[in-house]
């Protein structure tokens, strides 16, 4: 019981960085339409999801093992 606790956890901590990821994508592309955001912040953000979905994709290479 406890290995697929372990198992439901990795697979939502895996969701939770793709989601911040696409969040972030899809905040910066808001936000620079609207005109509210500059270069520099934008570049943070975007690393931020690049980031989070780096981490997701090197979980998934995990799950083949």
């Amino acid at each position: 019981m406890k290995n697929e606790t372990l198992k439901k956890l990795y697979g939502f901590v895996k969701l939770v960085f793709k989601a911040v990821a696409t969040a972030m994508g899809v905040a910066v592309v808001a936000m620079s339409i609207m005109g509210k955001i500059d270069a520099e912040s934008a570049v943070m953000l975007l690393g931020i999801g690049l980031a989070g979905s780096g981490i997701a994709a090197l979980m998934s290479g995990k799950d083949k093992e």
